[in-house]
């Protein structure tokens, strides 16, 4: 059974829309995009070239998928250690309105995330990685069904845009596996899944 992976870019404010490019996500009247890219470094692109030598197979949300198909199927290169894996690979996308994708190598999940996402999980021998999506990945989430989650936070705040976790998500435990830092102050931390919180209370000494 394959372990089900999520990377995502958030600023410190929660941000992970458009982070690749100006017009890529304008969504609200989003101003902002491209907010990456004056913190790319060798540290980022080693870390992101690692997570793309594990994958099986790739489950994106709509959007994202839009955003990719549009832009990795026409770098052609054999030795880009992105579009490699990303136009040779599975591609899963989660949708209920797309039904003839272009792009080679691609099935759309239409049905009930939950049985679909698990029956992936089970046929897939390594990594389903998600990349972007935060929406779909907070579903995930709720399902229990991420296994890891990569969270690259970049030191700015936007002050507006599509947060990942709002209001009202599932209360979420994880265990941090890994973290380090770039030379642009990026800090990169990996979480595994690990239940609901658990809580608490600080006594006040008897003497107080």
């Amino acid at each position: 059974m394959g372990k089900l992976v999520s990377t995502l870019f958030v600023t410190l404010d929660g941000v992970y829309q458009a982070p690749g490019g100006r017009e890529e996500d304008t969504r609200g009247g989003f101003e902002h995009g491209g907010w990456v890219f004056p913190y790319a470094d060798e540290d980022f692109g080693k870390f992101i070239t690692g997570v793309f030598e594990r994958p099986a197979a790739f489950l994106l949300g709509r959007r994202t998928y839009d955003i990719f198909a549009s832009y990795w199927p026409k770098v052609t290169d054999p030795a880009d250690p992105v579009a490699a894996k990303l136009n040779a690979l599975p591609k899963y996308v989660a949708s209920s309105t797309l039904t003839d994708p272009e792009w080679a190598g691609t099935t759309v999940v239409s049905g009930d995330l939950g049985k679909e996402v698990t029956a992936l999980k089970e046929r897939t021998d390594g990594e389903l990685q998600v990349h972007g999506s935060g929406a779909l990945v907070r579903s995930l989430l709720a399902l229990g069904l991420v296994d890891t989650l990569h969270l690259m936070t970049f030191p700015v705040v936007l002050g507006s845009g599509h947060r990942l976790f709002t209001e009202g998500a599932v209360p979420t435990r994880f265990e941090h596996t890994g973290g380090s830092s770039t030379s642009t102050g990026v800090a990169i931390n990996s979480y595994d899944l690990a239940g609901r919180p658990e809580y608490g209370t600080f006594e006040l000494p008897e003497d107080a």
